[in-house]
């Protein structure tokens, strides 16, 4: 990709059907429960991105068997009924959360001397939790640096499992990871929530897809999780649905420009806690259908303002954020104090780049009060945050000579977002 992408602004309202990659979240838990199931899997309709590599990569490095057939959106994997066969293992989890936090628990089930490492930035995200929960369920596991941060090194012998309590205001992702291994722990795990968890709706995808690999999940809410000593996941066929946050950035188009945009593929069944999107653009003013098997925004003539809490769909946070300052009055965003913890801190970087474009912005701990603003051209800095780039696509069809600077950071989870955004908008330019 070139250094910077100009966003072409429209004339008129964003009108169109899409049908976007599948979700990142099903992916990266497909691929590591796969390779613990006895035999094969194909998962179809996956996302092919950095993040999604990362963990197919891994897990080859691990010595299971992944191949990807990218042409045909697939993965097949040659799982080995629980067995790593690497003793030893360096793995390069580049900026994937879900890579880094999945496969710490998923190598607890091993026997040898593994390694977890990212990027710089992956070295400032915050594990100490899910070691500590390992460490309580009688795996060696320690931050290298000793600052609760990876790299990180776990020395396994197999994971008795138990029970384990863990903080959850800062990632739901620490949760997710010890299930996925759960099923493989000699005395099944018992997980407790201490104090109030984050980014809820992402252990309702945990539950929702070991179901669909044959592991009972019981739960009481969201304060404690339990899978039972005995299961083991079955291989099998598995289709990945589109990905809920990517969609969000299409639906916005139809929201900020009166327009309107069904997404396809995706409907009001789907376990992925951001199609409460929809929610979030009807207090917007939006009209929103829920089908079966679609999503529909159909935008006002100007979006109303709002006082939000999104510490449940915190993905879409910067994508709310980019509206709001072409809204009626001003927009609340709240419970979003975990995102400055995340590819960057997001609070800090939505705040610089609304002001740089001319927003009225009042940054709090927790989020943004963005006021109703006239903006201008600038060159948006990105920060190496996929989240970022494609959010303040949206600013840029409305506001011309926007653009994106290092756009090649969409590859994280969406590497064609610029072609599929343009295809949507273009017609209304």
């Amino acid at each position: 990709m070139p250094p910077a992408i100009a966003i072409r602004p429209v004339r008129g309202p964003v009108v169109g059907n899409v049908r976007l990659p599948g979700s990142k979240s099903y992916t990266n838990r497909a691929l590591p429960i796969a390779a613990l199931a006895a035999g094969r899997s194909t998962i179809s309709g996956a996302l092919f991105s950095d993040d999604t590599r990362y963990m197919a990569g891994a897990l080859r490095a691990l010595g299971i068997g992944v191949e990807a057939d990218e042409a045909g959106e697939r993965f097949i994997v040659d799982g080995l009924a629980g067995a790593i066969p690497a003793a030893r293992a360096d793995l390069d989890l580049g900026l994937s959360g879900t890579a880094m936090r999945f496969l710490c628990a998923i190598v607890a089930l091993g026997h040898g001397r593994y390694r977890l490492d990212g990027t710089p930035r992956a070295r400032q995200r915050p594990i100490a939790p899910l070691l500590a929960a390992l460490t309580a369920l009688g795996v060696d596991a320690r931050s290298e640096a000793n600052n609760g941060c990876p790299p990180v090194v776990v020395k396994a012998d197999g994971c008795p499992g138990g029970h384990a309590h863990m903080a959850g205001d800062i990632s739901s992702q620490y949760f997710s990871g010890l299930l996925l291994a759960a099923p493989y722990m000699r005395d099944g795990l018992e997980l407790e929530v201490a104090g109030t968890l984050v980014s809820r709706p992402y252990l309702d995808i945990t539950a929702d897809i070991l179901a669909a690999f044959g592991v009972e999940l019981t739960r009481d809410g969201y304060e404690r999780f339990r899978v039972a000593p005995g299961q083991r996941y079955r291989a099998r066929d598995y289709r990945v649905e589109p990905d809920a946050s990517n969609a969000t950035y299409f639906l916005a188009a139809a929201a900020l420009t009166g327009g309107r945009v069904r997404v396809e593929g995706l409907g009001r069944r789907s376990a992925q806690g951001d199609i409460h999107f929809l929610d979030t653009l009807q207090a917007l003013g939006c009209e929103t259908v829920w089908g079966d098997d679609f999503l529909e925004v159909h935008g006002p003539p100007r979006l109303l303002g709002a006082d939000l809490n999104l510490a449940d769909t915190n993905d879409t946070a910067q994508t709310v954020a980019a509206l709001a300052p072409f809204c009626s009055g001003p927009v609340t965003l709240r419970g979003l104090e975990h995102t400055r913890h995340q590819e960057t801190d997001r609070v800090a970087a939505v705040t610089a780049e609304l002001r740089k474009l001319g927003a009225r912005v009042d940054e709090h701990g927790d989020g943004w009060t963005i006021w109703p603003s006239v903006l201008h051209a600038a060159d948006i800095e990105t920060y190496d945050d996929h989240r970022m780039a494609m959010a303040f696509s949206l600013v840029g069809l409305r506001v011309p000579g926007l653009r994106i600077e290092n756009p090649a950071c969409v590859a994280k989870t969406f590497p064609d977002f610029f072609e599929r955004f343009a295809a949507l908008t273009d017609a209304a330019a």
